[in-house]
């Protein structure tokens, strides 16, 4: 495992870089605590289906109707 402090992975992204494709972890720390893990990019493999949940899922007629007590929230209570 590689850590590097964030100045020093600035000025060195390029060799960071070229660590972690070639499979070493790279730890990117502040303050020497470590903050991010630097990893190849993977794209995803799964292909998405248009249409996968038609039919599946139902939507409530009042799904965006207002909530009293939100509004209430928002412009004080209306109700009185």
């Amino acid at each position: 495992m590689k850590m590097m402090n964030m100045y020093m992975a600035k000025t060195q992204l390029s060799k960071l870089v070229d660590l972690a494709l070639s499979g070493e972890e790279v730890v990117i720390a502040k303050s020497g605590k470590p903050l991010v893990t630097l990893i190849p990019y993977e794209p995803s493999t799964k292909n998405r289906v248009p249409g996968k949940f038609a039919n599946k899922i139902t939507v409530p007629e009042d799904f965006d109707a207002p909530i009293a007590e939100i509004e209430d929230l928002f412009y004080g209570d209306t109700q009185s």
